[in-house]
């Protein structure tokens, strides 16, 4: 049990009894002390229902214990090195930001980093109330082969130039700002004028299997639509950038669409991918580098190919899965470059590697 009176949280620079104004006018969570080769964080939460901290893809929830009869809830939670993750506060069915801290991810999420994670530079620090500025391209795609009807958005950034095509776009559009992350990128010269298609996904895991249809629709039917919009791009360049399952359907369309996809970035792909595996108990625990990994074993000609792979160090499971697959595509002739960011599965996490990555996949 916490020691009561006002030191209670001293250890963590907090010197007002909890619970009282003084406690909440001065705190800033989370806040990180150093516990052997971690860091312990304290989280807290005002209110007077029960709650728990929930984590993305990284730990089990955590209740936060409640401070007397206040209304001060806490929990201490034991954080490896360099870790950065996306968390949120569940009260009952109801999930909130954490008020106390002003990095935001949408409106229900919030941003924790050990004092040790690597900064990120160029992306604007919002709070979970603040609406993020939309492009102004508004594109209305029906498709044909994927069916159904998607908004599309395009920004050409310092001017327009090779198009990035950011795959689950939705998220980067309305939880973390890469719009206005890739405008600070390309303003600070650390990579050319780009233009941004942000391609929303529908279902993902239909669309982003290993299957030809998505990769059909963007050629035959979404660049042309970008090309008729009047934004200037260079689709001669294409990036394609995705996270997760996006990660691996880049991989795929390099492999089948060649001339389509010739430079990738891609974070934690979901490498252990084979036909059915998302509906098993354990979808990790197939044949390492799953169906991709059985097609570069053929050694298929990918010297046309630039690729950077990344990958969270604290993702254990994932990581021989990536290595794997990274080895043998550079073994079929690809020019790769191999990374790990200092976080979980979580998009929070692979914000840096995603603007380094394109610069890199742009030459």
């Amino acid at each position: 049990m916490r020691p009561s009176g006002p030191d209670a949280f001293a250890a963590f620079g907090l010197s007002a009894v909890p619970g009282t104004d003084a406690f909440w006018a001065a705190v800033k969570t989370p806040l990180a002390v150093p516990d052997g080769d971690g860091w312990t964080a304290l989280f807290l939460r005002r209110g007077s229902r029960a709650a728990s901290v929930v984590f993305e893809s990284w730990s089990a929830p955590v209740p936060l214990r409640r401070w007397g009869d206040t209304d001060c809830w806490y929990a201490e939670v034991r954080m490896p090195a360099r870790l950065r993750v996306t968390y949120r506060f569940l009260v009952g069915d109801a999930a909130y930001a954490d008020p106390c801290n002003p990095a935001g991810a949408g409106g229900d999420r919030s941003i924790a980093a050990t004092p040790d994670a690597p900064p990120q530079p160029h992306w604007p620090l919002l709070g979970a109330s603040d609406v993020l500025p939309l492009p102004r391209t508004r594109l209305r795609w029906t498709s044909e082969r994927l069916g159904g009807r998607r908004t599309v958005r395009v920004h050409p950034v310092g001017g327009g130039g090779p198009l990035v095509l950011l795959l689950d776009g939705d998220d980067w559009l309305h939880l973390h700002p890469a719009a206005a992350a890739f405008d600070s990128a390309v303003a600070s010269g650390e990579m050319p004028p780009v233009t941004l298609v942000f391609l929303p996904a529908k279902d993902r895991g239909a669309e982003f299997g290993c299957r030809p249809a998505l990769w059909e629709a963007v050629r035959d039917e979404l660049l042309p639509l970008v090309a008729g919009s009047g934004v200037p791009a260079d689709p001669g360049r294409t990036v394609v950038a995705g996270q997760s399952l996006g990660g691996l359907s880049a991989l795929y369309a390099a492999l089948d669409f060649p001339d389509l996809v010739s430079r990738v970035a891609c974070q934690s792909a979901s490498l252990w991918w084979t036909p059915g595996a998302a509906d098993l108990a354990d979808p990790l625990g197939g044949p390492v580098g799953g169906t991709l990994a059985a097609r570069l074993r053929a050694r298929p000609d990918l010297s046309g190919l630039r690729i950077a792979f990344d990958v969270g160090e604290h993702e254990t499971r994932m990581l021989p899965h990536c290595a794997l697959v990274e080895t043998l595509t550079e073994q079929a002739g690809a020019t790769v470059r191999v990374s790990r960011s200092a976080c979980g599965h979580d998009r929070a996490g692979w914000r840096h590697a995603l603007l380094r990555d394109v610069a890199w996949a742009l030459g």
